[in-house]
């Protein structure tokens, strides 16, 4: 879960290639400007403006705290500035915000958790350096430890609604603990453990009071920050149409509970590709199913005539 550093590098190294080229742009400009032609670039920035009142999963957060305040601002600022990945997060929002949102209230979790999952993968199926997977990034051992199987064939991180179900396990198991809904979402980035001493040491019971290390520290509000922008896109100058964005996908289901010896050949029976099959279904990480232990899985199909457009 060290998707900030990630995201900071990527920031600064989208920051520094504008700079390069108009650093060697500036070296061939003699001519330009000997014929009296001057380059003008005009850009605003503007700090974006915050909520008077903000809450996450039903607790308020203090943005009567100076320090609060500014942290928000920071986080806020960082992804409105983020054009391209934001651009994307905001098209995949309408593929799978209903989807997950969902889940989470079937396990009787507060909507605000799924900007979490925007935190941790961007709703992507990526893979950190440290080897957290899928949509909400968790560590093979802890995947397991809340009922996912991760194996060489099978990795249900991938798996949009078994992981979900897995968060949200974890996130009630931490607040019946800590008794806060904020102290729960820290402990998924830092570990129950942590959040444990730290509240021990520092006798403090609430996020916002408590000195984390600048990941944990950055991570709710990271969230927060998700929340506000993806409720009023355009506020922030994200002007994204309908046809742009990323539709729910369509598919049927069918249940597998033997061996499948080779996945393309079973999409080509169902009228597909394995690469749709793959995207249909993340959680397939190997191009056959042995399936020694006999499990049964759901696989999801595309629905005949869907990919066209």
């Amino acid at each position: 879960m060290n998707r900030i550093k990630e995201f900071i590098m990527r920031l600064k190294l989208a920051l520094l290639i504008p700079l390069l080229a108009f650093c060697t742009g500036a070296g061939n400009s003699s001519a330009t400007a000997a014929d009296g032609d001057a380059l003008q670039v005009e850009q605003v920035v503007k700090i974006p403006a915050i909520p008077k009142k903000l809450s996450f999963a039903g607790e308020d957060v203090p943005l009567n705290y100076f320090d609060v305040k500014e942290s928000l601002q920071r986080e806020l600022m960082v992804i409105s500035y983020w054009h391209a990945s934001i651009t994307y997060i905001i098209q995949l929002n309408n593929r799978y915000r209903d989807e997950i949102v969902k889940i989470l209230k079937e396990e009787g979790l507060h909507e605000d958790f799924y900007y979490l999952c925007i935190a941790e993968s961007g709703l992507q199926p990526v893979v950190s350096p440290a080897n957290a997977g899928g949509y909400w990034q968790f560590l093979a051992g802890t995947a397991k430890e809340y009922g996912l199987i991760v194996d060489a064939e099978v990795d249900e991180r991938y798996n949009i609604e078994k992981s979900t179900r897995a968060a949200a396990a974890y996130f009630k198991k931490a607040f019946a603990e800590f008794g806060s809904w904020t102290m729960a979402a820290a402990s998924f980035n830092i570990g129950m453990s942590n959040v444990r001493y730290r509240m021990k040491i520092q006798s403090q019971n609430n996020y916002y009071d408590t000195q984390f290390p600048e990941e944990t520290g950055r991570y709710v509000y990271r969230a927060l920050a998700f929340k506000i922008l993806l409720e009023d896109p355009k506020a922030f100058g994200f002007y994204i149409g309908k046809d742009d964005l990323f539709k729910p996908l369509e598919y049927s289901e069918i249940t597998v509970k033997g061996r499948v010896d080779n996945w393309s050949d079973f999409a080509s029976k169902h009228n597909t590709n394995f690469k749709l099959l793959k995207m249909y279904n993340q959680w397939i990480r190997a191009n056959k199913l042995e399936n020694k232990p006999g499990r049964t899985y759901v696989v999801k199909v595309p629905a005949e005539g869907y990919r066209e457009q």
